[in-house]
């Protein structure tokens, strides 16, 4: 279906929000057509930017408008009125081809084409046989016809479209070069005497119609390939659900329809089938393969309490499942969504196709008349002059332009988010490639960011057993890593912690907590957030010192009390000492990336002394300056920023900023690529997909190398796709107006060039992520 959202303005000069319309267009051959709708769909009331994607066929069309039925309306008006056909997404997404007779419809035409111009070309190839032979005029006329036009009325049709709206495109260069070969034949024929028999080029005209049918069906079948990763994805999603009843309007289970779930519902999972829905585990334990979401190849354990991905396969056990999000919210429409938005966007190398594709097709018509002109001038024969402009028209196709860009961008995307790397626009990928420095964050991209409590220890007179107690019932309503290590930590000692045991608690930004506990207001939280409450460590300082000197990760738990004069004073409780574990695999991803000249540098709001501790277990060298500790999420950005300077304040460096796409989203926007890590088992529902251009579904740093070479090879291929159609065009077209190439063999190497860029790009789908 034609999809319509609406977003919100991002600043306070847009007023009202902005609709996005995804529409699909069919009848596009080339960039000049791309060209065209663009400029339509401009022109309609309230549209504010439009990008048309040649090899999607699709439209995206933002406007200031919020009538939304209108506006689909106005936008379908234009683009049939510049010639083209509005279809639904998914009819342009159709995995099957129609066909007929066993047959797919749209080769037809081709078939047909070849059957009728296979006796104008056999005298051709008796020449080479010493065989000199030519069919009657009459006969050669009745075959051509019907190929020019009946099989070329599309070009016919699409051509006069872009006359109307004084444009030019690939349509209207082989409507006039077969229509200039066909009328000369039929001129020849006609003047000539009785008894004569006069060379003909009626197998000109309906050879490269049928060419030119035979390329674009080659076209459409490379393209059609291209959209595999998409389709991939929309087919992990099940049609049924085993619901589970509720004991009041359900007595049994029930099959229903995915659509009908809703939040809350619980749902049976059997083993071999796809989880209908993103929802947390209630009963049961399985596994789940989960490698089309995230692209890691080993399945993942579930048990309850667990979450689970809508879109995964179950494995051997049958669980219970408790919906969580639905439809649009689900991680499955998320990825979606976002392999779409990236490629219907256009890369900026895109604008310069799109400035050459503008003129392309009024310089090749003056060329080809100059080509005219030139061999007339000459002396040579005003039909062979013919036949030399109509190879120039043949062979000078744009198609190839319109789809270099866009395939591979496609290609290349599509391939990344089978292996869990989801790039959100064509803008990050085509600037990824350029990255020669990474900032890491450490908790949680870098290490397992599941830190434990390694050690407590209280002050004099305080009982470690109650103060533990009063930190778990403080940290009971926080999701932070710290607190659940603290949790954790009091279960493990038989401590019930009671989730409302605190009141009025609040979270205090890259510093800590605070709260009542028992009526006491109490604290947790950093040193730094205890020197500036003035609450003292005393004899505990040592003990913090030393464990800080190990690594770890040292909190304090103080209480307020009123002092002197009613002046309330911080009083420590306790030191709780956390450590963390780096990933693994994560010290080799770092060397890899080292090795291919990247800066390396790692961000935390930790300690120094944890930070350096942990940085000489990944191998960063904080001698160099790779290691910036004690920063505080909000300063992260201003980090970033410092790293793209070199010695001299100059903007040298083009930064990659790799996090968990929450804590540290001002510094994923800061930098020139953010890549949000997913910091869950799986990729689940929590990872902000949003937040950074690039999203790695797995929390491995081996996929920060993989996403900067999918971006390096994708880029590659555009330069490789632009480099050979501009070059196909360099010299073609000299070559055709020289008279080196016959309209036939123009037309052959018309066909095959589009194809050639689009079979380019394909090969980006063989691209495997680096291993270890």
């Amino acid at each position: 279906m034609n999809t319509i959202t609406e977003r919100s303005p991002s600043d306070a000069s847009h007023p009202l929000p902005v609709t996005q319309i995804d529409i699909g267009v069919g009848g596009m051959t080339c960039a000049s057509c791309v060209a065209r709708v663009e400029k339509a769909l401009r022109k309609q009331p309230g549209v504010t930017d439009a990008s048309v994607n040649l090899a999607t066929e699709s439209a995206r069309v933002m406007l200031g408008s919020t009538d939304a039925a209108e506006s689909l309306a106005r936008v379908k008006r234009a683009v049939r009125d510049a010639g083209y056909e509005p279809r639904q997404l998914e009819a342009m997404d159709a995995q099957d081809e129609p066909h007929l007779m066993g047959v797919p419809r749209d080769l037809w035409p081709v078939l047909i084409g070849a059957l009728l111009s296979a006796p104008l070309v056999l005298p051709m190839v008796g020449d080479f046989l010493g065989l000199h032979w030519m069919l009657p005029a009459w006969v050669q006329f009745l075959l051509a016809t019907p190929v020019q036009f009946v099989l070329g009325a599309r070009f016919y049709r699409a051509g006069w479209h872009a006359l109307k709206a004084l444009t030019g495109n690939m349509e209207l260069l082989v409507a006039i070069g077969t229509s200039a070969a066909w009328a000369l034949s039929t001129w020849l024929w006609w003047r000539a005497g009785e008894g004569e028999m006069a060379h003909l080029y009626y197998e000109a005209s309906a050879v490269v119609i049928t060419l030119v049918l035979l390329g674009k069906w080659l076209e459409a079948r490379a393209k059609r390939q291209t959209t595999t990763a998409i389709r991939a994805l929309h087919a992990l999603r099940p049609a049924l659900a085993h619901l589970l009843p509720d004991g009041m309007r359900r007595t049994a289970l029930t099959d229903v329809a995915v659509d009908e779930l809703l939040p809350g519902d619980v749902i049976r999972v059997l083993p071999g089938e796809r989880f209908a829905a993103d929802g947390t585990v209630v009963q049961g334990e399985t596994q789940a393969d989960e490698s089309m979401l995230t692209g890691e190849s080993l399945p993942v354990p579930k048990q309850v309490g667990d979450g689970v991905t809508g879109g995964s396969l179950n494995g051997e056990g049958a669980v219970d499942v408790r919906v969580r999000a639905i439809g649009a919210q689900s991680v499955l429409a998320q990825i979606i969504a976002l392999v779409q938005d990236a490629q219907a966007g256009k890369a900026p190398v895109q604008r310069m196709v799109d400035q050459v594709a503008a003129v392309f097709v009024p310089v090749v018509l003056v060329l080809a008349l100059a080509t005219l002109v030139g061999w007339w001038w000459v002396g040579v024969p005003m039909e062979e002059a013919l036949l030399h402009a109509v190879a120039v028209l043949v062979i000078a196709c744009p198609c190839a332009l319109g789809l270099a860009t866009p395939a591979a961008i496609m290609a290349g995307t599509g391939v990344a988010a089978q292996h869990g790397i989801l790039i959100k626009d064509a803008q990050a990928l085509e600037i990824a490639h350029r990255v020669d420095t990474v900032a890491f964050d450490k908790t949680g991209t870098l290490t397992e960011g599941h830190p434990r409590l390694l050690g407590m220890e209280a002050a004099s007179g305080v009982d470690e057993q109650a103060a533990l107690t009063a930190a778990a019932a403080l940290q009971a309503q926080s999701a932070h890593p710290l607190a659940r290590a603290v949790i954790d930590a009091a279960a493990a000692r038989g401590i019930d912690v009671v989730p409302d045991a605190a009141q009025a608690v609040q979270a205090v930004s890259g510093r800590g907590g605070q709260g009542r506990v028992n009526g006491v207001l109490l604290a947790l939280g950093s040193l730094r957030w205890m020197e500036e409450l003035g609450a003292t460590l005393g004899p505990l300082q040592q003990r913090a010192q030393a464990w800080q000197e190990r690594g770890a990760t040292v909190s304090v738990l103080a209480s307020q009390a009123p002092g002197p004069g009613e002046a309330p004073v911080w009083s420590v409780l306790a030191l709780l000492a956390f450590g963390d574990e780096p990933k693994a695999g994560a010290a080799e991803a770092l060397r890899q990336l080292r090795a291919q000249g990247m800066r390396l540098f790692m961000v935390s709001g930790d300690n120094q002394g944890a930070a350096l501790a942990m940085a000489a277990r990944l191998g960063l060298r904080a001698d160099q300056g790779e290691v910036v500790a004690e920063v505080l999420p909000g300063d992260k950005a201003a980090v970033v920023r410092r790293l793209r300077l070199d010695d001299a304040g100059a903007s040298v460096h083009t930064v990659a900023m790799v996090g968990d796409g929450v804590n540290d989203a001002p510094a994923l926007a800061a930098a020139d690529v953010g890549m949000a890590m997913s910091h869950s088992q799986g990729g689940s529902a929590d990872v902000a997909m949003h937040a950074a251009g690039i999203t790695l579904m797995r929390g491995d740093p081996m996929m920060v190398m993989a996403a900067l070479d999918i971006s390096r090879r994708t880029v590659s291929k555009i330069r490789q796709n632009l480099f050979w159609a501009f070059a196909y065009n360099v010299a073609g077209i000299p070559l055709a107006a020289l008279g080196f190439l016959s309209p036939v063999v123009a037309g052959a190497a018309m066909a095959l060039s589009s194809v050639s860029v689009v079979t380019n790009a394909l090969l980006l789908k063989r691209w495997k992520p680096p291993q270890r």
